[in-house]
């Protein structure tokens, strides 16, 4: 009895978790799980190393993966960056490991190089001198440039500069193309104004002066737009204009529509900067007195009625870290369902992050001297609020349609040699016989 125990035990001990799962519940269960152990779960065997680099499984982890993770990229005037892993900031395990250097694509030797500007499914837009935009996905290092020369040639050479010389400008994903665009609205020299569109999966500018049936005014909208449910959004500048709206453009339709803000935003004497939290459009505003900081988030999708209020106050419990002067900005919605922030941004030695429930309280905060970081150690190159850019994406390992493309042609060029390789010897064989 004993030894068939034994012989049984050792029979399952040999067997792989393929013989005792079936191929689609380890699909499922990759699928759920966090990006940062997708890595070394492709090692576990060739047929797990498949599965996790197909491009189909990239698309699906984006929409199922269980615990996203959320990551905030910062660019100083130097072009010297780094990423922060915002979960793990708060983390006490993983905090020491939270914050690393990054290598940008296509950098040079130049000392005013690059500018982040949003992100959009995993991928970092950066605005790279003099008149490039490169799309780039830090976790795979696939990544890609595009000039936008035209649209300077329209303009006044000398006065054009991106970002500040756009109307508006956002990165998006067409659905319905699968593919990823840009857009760009500017005026000319004759104060005529355009929109142009870059497809990567092109590498073309397609002309969409036709979408602008009324213009868009120089200072009417914030220009940095956020992509979300197949659009991109902009916020009129409250203080320059009485319309309080969010700007819409249709990616799939070629349009433009607008939602109305909040009505407690209206007749506000402090800016309101729109945002994304927890994949709902956001709106926040620090107001100087009461040292509060206002946060509006729609909680349904171009339902006016949604918008749900949220207050953050410092009080007399906050460390004394956080003065009453402090700027807090709103980042992400935390995989715990908290309001993370950046705060006292103008901190040349430090970066401060807070997290706070939804009742406004604190909960956490956490700093980083970033300073024995490799690109950092020269003082010169520590972060001011002036020439600083960041933004927060969330990891993914999808690829450009493009690139999903070219590794087609390479396998089937694989394919066909391995085929014609085989025809050959065989007709070797044959004609020996």
């Amino acid at each position: 009895m004993e030894k068939k125990e034994q012989q049984q035990d050792e029979n399952y001990k040999s067997k792989s978790i393929h013989d005792i799962l079936p191929l689609e519940l380890i699909h499922i269960i990759l699928l759920r799980m966090p990006l940062k152990h997708l890595g070394r779960l492709k090692c576990v065997s060739k047929l797990w190393n498949t599965l996790i680099s197909d491009p189909h499984f990239a698309e699906s982890h984006v929409h199922l993966s269980a615990a996203p993770t959320h990551v905030c990229l910062f660019i100083n005037e130097y072009s010297q960056a780094f990423s922060v892993d915002i979960d793990a900031v708060f983390d006490g395990y993983k905090h020491a490991t939270a914050i690393k250097q990054v290598s940008l694509p296509f950098k040079m030797k130049r000392r005013y190089n690059f500018e982040v500007m949003c992100s959009c499914r995993g991928f970092v837009l950066l605005h790279r001198a003099p008149h490039f935009f490169v799309v780039w996905n830090p976790v795979t290092g696939s990544s890609k440039r595009v000039s936008y020369s035209h649209i300077v040639s329209r303009c006044n050479r000398k006065c054009f500069k991106f970002p500040g010389s756009a109307i508006l400008y956002g990165f998006g994903y067409d659905a319905s193309q699968d593919d990823y665009l840009v857009v760009v609205a500017s005026q000319d020299m004759h104060d005529q104004e355009h929109f142009d569109c870059l497809s990567f999966k092109t590498n073309s500018w397609i002309n969409l002066d036709s979408a602008l049936s009324k213009p868009l005014g120089r200072s009417n909208w914030e220009s940095r737009g956020f992509f979300l449910n197949g659009a991109i959004h902009w916020s009129s500048r409250t203080l320059s204009v009485r319309d309080y709206r969010i700007l819409i453009f249709d990616l799939k339709e070629r349009s433009f529509s607008t939602i109305s803000m909040p009505e407690q935003v209206m007749g506000y004497l402090d800016p309101t900067y729109l945002v994304l939290l927890g994949g709902c459009l956001a709106l926040y505003s620090y107001r100087t007195k009461g040292n509060k900081t206002n946060i509006w988030v729609m909680k349904e999708y171009k339902m006016h009625s949604s918008w749900t209020f949220y207050e953050i106050s410092r009080g007399q419990s906050e460390p004394l870290c956080i003065s009453n002067e402090s700027y807090i900005e709103p980042l992400c919605i935390s995989n715990e369902s908290d309001i993370v922030a950046l705060y006292d941004f103008c901190s040349r030695l430090f970066l401060n992050f807070t997290k706070y429930n939804t009742r406004g309280e604190l909960l956490q905060y956490k700093y980083f001297d970033y300073r024995h970081l490799e690109h950092f150690k020269d003082r010169y190159h520590w972060f001011s609020d002036y020439g600083t850019s960041y933004t927060v994406y969330t990891e993914s390992l999808v690829s450009l349609p493009s690139d999903i493309k070219d590794k087609d042609k390479d396998k089937k060029k694989k394919k066909n040699g391995h085929q014609n390789q085989k025809d050959v010897k065989q007709g070797k064989r044959t004609r020996s016989e």
